[in-house]
């Protein structure tokens, strides 16, 4: 049947299914096929959508939430919008928090879904107050009718990737599934779908992605609680042990740095046109580390897309905030640029000899609207004059006007090669150094000034 085939009754009716997808690109040279399960498809665009529509039903059933209810739940974003969502249909208000690490555009989408957002500190221990878990626990206990989620400890989360994510995987791969690839943040749809899937065939691998920084890896291998650190990518591993994640399902760990997370994130999009959030981007390194090492076309191996990129547009998708945070490098610009860049129609060095007279310097300056030269000799750089100086001692002493320039010259202005970097070239300019001589292959072929280097770092072209 083809999808969509049928009107629904809601938008909640539309989560699941997803579809499987190949890639390509990014698996050249890997000879086992990899494919995801592009869960940005979901109403809300992400895997969370079904989690979160799961526990407000669970808690229905279970008489915790009645009509005009309150749902609170800690969130990195994602289960928020799959709550908001099922919240927005089924009636009821949604109070959630959120670290402060997360994207801008999560907490304006769950504002907009008509949620109540309280952003929290990401630097705290998992029991201070503040911690966003904590956070939220004790707003939904001091409301009546409330319901704090818990999506890190709700037997719902993996149950209901238990009874969809796992069945659509096997019934999409025919089967041949043979190794399944996860990230866990909460931990439910590794171990959920990967329960299932083992069940259905003993010898399929569930191997992990972390983030590197995460506990989990370390507690998986040692089963001592260690004490992590920070890292960039979102709403996957942790620094606390949630029940939500099966331990016993997961065969393998991978670590993956947030460098290595965010670009396969972006060559996602540029390559397969899979725009996707930086857990997706672990998600497939790992899985291509998974397959690479394979090098069986007859394997199979599958990861989940979590994501979509929208919701990291200020982040993943922003080459200055990855440039702050060390994951993209910075763009180099030569010196040579500089001169490039400049559109004054001036010719790219405007110099004076030393026996030159004052007066032809002013008149040279005035001409091409500069305020300083530097004085070549057979083509070397041998003092500089600015219009500020010459002016001073023109007005003191008329008859200045009329000596050479080289009696009144200060100390030349530096030379640097063209292909120095700029970043290098801001250390060496100042008040006292307003300008710097650009040499190429041997010889002094222009200048470049303070007020150049300032039109470059503004962006001013």
């Amino acid at each position: 049947m083809p999808p969509h085939a049928r009107p629904y009754g809601n938008i909640l009716e539309t989560i699941g299914w997803t579809p499987l997808v190949r890639l390509n690109r990014v698996t050249q040279g890997i000879r086992t096929p990899v494919y995801g399960k592009a869960e940005f498809f979901n109403p809300g665009g992400s895997v969370k959508d079904r989690i979160g529509l799961a526990m407000i039903e669970a808690a229905e059933r279970e008489g915790r939430l009645k009509p005009g209810g309150l749902i609170v739940e800690a969130t990195s974003g994602n289960t928020g919008v799959g709550l908001a969502l099922a919240a927005a249909v089924k009636g009821y208000r949604c109070i959630f928090t959120m670290p402060d690490k997360m994207s801008q555009e999560k907490a304006r989408l769950l504002r907009a879904l008509g949620a109540e957002v309280i952003i929290t500190p990401t630097a705290v221990p998992p029991d201070h107050p503040e911690n966003y878990i904590m956070k939220g626990r004790a707003i939904a206990a001091a409301h009546p009718n409330a319901i704090f989620a818990d999506q890190h400890y709700n037997p719902v989360n993996p149950e209901v990737h238990y009874r969809t994510t796992g069945p659509e995987l096997w019934e999409q791969t025919e089967g041949r599934l043979t190794h399944f690839v996860c990230s866990p943040g909460t931990g439910g749809t590794v171990s959920g779908a990967g329960r299932y899937l083992k069940e259905r065939n003993p010898a399929i691998r569930v191997v992990a992605g972390d983030p590197a920084g995460s506990i989990y890896t370390e507690y998986a291998r040692t089963h001592k609680k260690g004490e992590g650190r920070p890292y960039k990518v979102e709403g996957i591993g942790g620094d606390k042990l949630p029940t939500s994640l099966h331990w016993d399902v997961i065969d393998e760990w991978i670590t993956v740095s947030d460098k290595d997370a965010m670009l396969m994130a972006r060559r996602l999009a540029k390559e397969e046109a899979l725009f996707t959030g930086g857990s997706t981007g672990v998600n497939v390194v790992a899985a291509l580390e998974v397959a690479r090492r394979l090098n069986d076309p007859q394997a199979l191996v599958v990861t989940v897309l979590a994501d979509t990129g929208e919701r990291y547009l200020s982040k993943v998708y922003n080459d200055e905030w990855l440039r702050e945070n060390q994951i993209l490098e910075a763009e180099r610009v030569a010196v040579a640029a500089l001169l490039d860049a400049r559109n004054s129609g001036a010719p790219p060095l405007i110099s004076i000899a030393p026996t030159a007279t004052v007066r032809q310097a002013l008149n040279l300056m005035s001409t091409y609207n500069v305020s300083q030269l530097p004085v070549l000799d057979g083509g070397d750089g041998v003092g500089a004059v600015s219009e500020q100086m010459l002016m001073a001692r023109g007005l003191e002493e008329p008859a200045t006007l009329d000596r050479p320039v080289q009696d009144v010259m200060d100390a030349p202005f530096p030379v640097v090669d063209a292909d120095l970097p700029v970043d290098r070239l801001t250390t060496l300019l100042s008040r006292e150094t307003p300008a710097a001589l650009v040499r190429r292959d041997g010889k002094i072929t222009g200048i470049v000034t303070r007020y150049d280097l300032l039109h470059q770092l503004a962006g001013i072209r």
